[in-house]
């Protein structure tokens, strides 16, 4: 059963320092989710992007970052790892590269559906008709973060972007047919409390069905480089939080768990996250999609990675999941 907090509620228990929530959220993770765990193959398969975001290494006004962008060949390729390491789920992620327009974005989705696994796609904003070209494609789901639903901090770190647009991006994607992802960053900088609380609810009304959450990592090649806070505690304590408001859905224990704290994706599984993306990205490129810099695992061969994460899922007493780790998968 899910639980209701006001946003008081929600504050008080961010501000507290008692464990008894992440256990509490392992146990409703257990009771609505089991112990499955399910892998989803993370292709970065662009690294350009035309929007400017202040926390982003990807960010265009950054020069010192060695700009990709795979091939369809490269592409499937990495599908292929993903598929050869019974992986069921790939999550095609980039920049906001212009060069990938529907038409290709389309064509490449129906390539992959023909290895009968699912597809996620985190590209950005896009208009209606072309997520509707995604989906008509064969597109399973979607993930488009909001990272903060304070409205001024979200147009300070956002130049020129609109949160409104975001927003009416996540509910044009809900309305046709998407798995809808989105999630938060915590520890921003002028990021309250108070703040955080309201991401929770809002990820709750317009009932995602995947919430990531990562703590802020300074980039040394963005305005925000001077920034820097251990902020593992506190977004574990935001991702506890929404396995009890909303038990059903998929939590991934993301990578930037880990690059802040040691065996950080564990102690998320054991806190309540179902999910983790092993990367399936060419180790050749691996290194140059730094969102942020101290990126786990970029040196792994695709094996290697799948290999590493299964041991760790089974150190814990967790299964990988053989499904295409959709909402109502359990098992």
């Amino acid at each position: 059963m899910s639980h209701n907090f006001s946003k008081d509620d929600l504050v008080e228990i961010l501000k507290s320092s008692s464990t008894k929530l992440f256990e509490s959220a392992d146990r409703i993770r257990k009771e609505y989710k089991g112990d499955f765990v399910h892998l989803r193959g993370l292709i970065e398969f662009t690294n350009i992007c035309k929007c400017n975001c202040l926390y982003c290494g990807l960010r265009k006004d950054n020069k010192n970052v060695q700009r990709y962008r795979l091939s369809e060949k490269q592409i499937l390729d990495c599908v292929k790892n993903a598929v050869k390491n019974k992986i069921n789920t790939v999550v095609l992620q980039g920049g906001e590269d212009e060069f990938f327009t529907s038409d290709k974005i389309a064509s490449l989705i129906k390539k992959i559906k023909k290895y009968d696994i699912a597809v996620t796609l985190s590209i950005g904003e896009r208009s209606f008709e072309e997520f509707k070209a995604f989906k008509k494609a064969g597109a399973d789901r979607y993930l488009l973060r909001i990272e903060t639903t304070d409205k001024e901090l979200y147009k300070s770190l956002h130049p020129k972007a609109s949160y409104e647009n975001r927003v009416n991006c996540l509910y044009n994607l809900k309305s046709l047919g998407f798995e809808v992802g989105t999630g938060c960053i915590v520890g921003l900088p002028n990021q309250s409390i108070e703040s955080l609380a309201e991401d929770i609810i809002f990820f709750k009304e317009i009932d995602a069905d995947m919430v990531g959450i990562g703590p802020f990592i300074s980039h040394p090649d963005t305005p925000l480089k001077d920034y820097t806070k251990n902020n593992f505690d506190l977004s574990l304590r935001v991702m506890a939080l929404i396995r009890l408001l909303m038990p059903d859905i998929n939590i991934p224990a993301t990578s930037a768990m880990e690059s802040v704290q040691p065996n950080g994706r564990i102690i998320a599984l054991k806190s309540g996250a179902n999910v983790i993306m092993p990367n399936m990205t060419d180790v050749n490129y691996r290194k140059n999609y730094e969102i942020y810099p101290g990126k786990i695992c970029i040196n792994d061969s695709a094996e290697k990675c799948a290999l590493c994460i299964k041991s760790k899922i089974e150190s814990i007493g967790r299964k990988i999941s053989e499904t295409k780790g959709f909402r109502t998968d359990n098992t």
